[in-house]
């Protein structure tokens, strides 16, 4: 990844214990990363992807029972 990017956090992960992800805009890419390993690998999706993703996460697809 480049160094140049900026990665963002929720402030909602303050104090967990690092256990968060990152999230940065690569031109027309979205990429996210562990918080805890910010020279490991990053997942990148399209616009449409992250958007998908994001309206599956508030609307409950995601959840366990």
């Amino acid at each position: 990844m480049d160094n140049t990017v900026t990665w963002r956090k929720s402030t909602l992960s303050t104090g967990d214990g690092g256990n968060c992800v990152e999230v940065a805009h690569l031109n027309d890419l979205i990429a996210i990363r562990d918080s805890k390993n910010i020279t490991g690998p990053a997942l990148t999706f399209t616009a449409s992807e992250w958007t998908t993703f994001i309206e599956g996460v508030k609307n409950g697809t995601f959840d366990t029972v």
